[in-house]
């Protein structure tokens, strides 16, 4: 082969080597664009005057629509993600149909009649709340509010379980009334004693710890409940092996989740050993938490474990 076809080869190679590099870059700035443009967008939920029941045919899920007309009127696409502490009952997990929320003073919850106790309890959780006004009432007793009925004092009697608070009565002592309310038994779960008084009490303890740094968090907690768990009592109240919390820190300037998972035993690990995503409880017990955060932001805080996010 000449000299001169040679270099018309090499030189072909050249600027297809050329062309290829060109058309990477090109592309690579494409999807770069679209990154930021997917981060960037707002997703706005439907406004309502008032807080209204809506079917969810796709779900078959009930939720409240909140009222978000004044948050998004004559502002930018934002400022519903920097007003998040704005919307109401932020921390409401998604009802499911025929579900029905019980308001008590303090804390609101969701019943299981198959279990007999809470499926989840939630509240709004300020610093102000700290300030301890009651003091433990000890006061157990049926809960009037469930039309079912709730588990009783004979169910735990000799059982060898704690009445585990799930909503804590140490959070409600800025409240004679809600810390009254703290000891329904539908507000009630079987804990093993170690677990209780252990790990468990010093999870309550991060979260008040957590509120007087952080100011305002929205709090849900529950048992894990399944089919065919063992019982207490003549009323057959489930004894959960796991049980949950999701915290949500909603300032502007922030906006961090945290989960924890943990068995109804004993444990000399840290709470930190604990730490799971928001969206793993999720999947573990089929309830949709701060389903009211704009989409981006939902997604964002509860796909990630950020453990050092918090102030321990």
């Amino acid at each position: 082969m000449s000299n001169s076809k040679k270099i018309i080869i090499l030189l072909f190679v050249i600027l297809l080597i050329i062309l290829l590099i060109f058309a990477y870059i090109t592309y690579n700035t494409y999807q770069q664009k679209q990154a930021a443009n997917n981060l960037t967008e707002t997703h706005f939920y439907p406004t309502q005057k008032t807080s209204t029941i809506l079917i969810d045919t796709t779900k078959n899920k009930e939720q409240d629509l909140i009222d978000t007309s004044s948050l998004i009127k004559n502002t930018g696409k934002n400022s519903l993600s920097q007003k998040l502490n704005e919307i109401p009952n932020l921390e409401l997990p998604l009802l499911l149909q025929n579900e029905e929320v019980i308001t008590h003073t303090g804390f609101q919850l969701v019943y299981s009649e198959t279990h007999e106790q809470a499926k989840w309890v939630c509240y709004q959780f300020t610093k102000a709340e700290t300030n301890k006004i009651a003091n433990r009432s000890d006061n157990f007793r049926e809960d009037v509010k469930i039309k079912t009925n709730s588990a009783t004092d004979n169910d735990y009697k000799g059982s060898g379980y704690d009445r585990g608070h799930l909503a804590p009565a140490g959070d409600m002592s800025w409240s004679e009334e809600a810390m009254s309310c703290s000891f329904y038994y539908s507000n009630m779960s079987p804990q093993t004693p170690s677990f209780n008084r252990g790990i468990w009490k010093k999870l309550e303890e991060q979260v008040r710890s957590w509120v007087a740094i952080y100011d305002t968090l929205y709090v849900v907690t529950g048992p894990v409940l399944e089919a065919d768990l063992p019982f207490i009592g003549v009323n057959q109240v489930s004894i959960p092996n796991f049980y949950y919390k999701v915290i949500l820190d909603a300032k502007k300037e922030r906006k961090e989740a945290i989960g924890f998972v943990m068995p109804n035993k004993k444990s000399n690990l840290s709470i930190q050993n604990y730490v799971v995503t928001i969206d793993s409880v999720e999947k573990l017990t089929g309830i949709d938490f701060f389903y009211q955060l704009p989409n981006e932001i939902e997604n964002q805080i509860e796909k990630k474990v950020c453990a050092s996010c918090w102030r321990w």
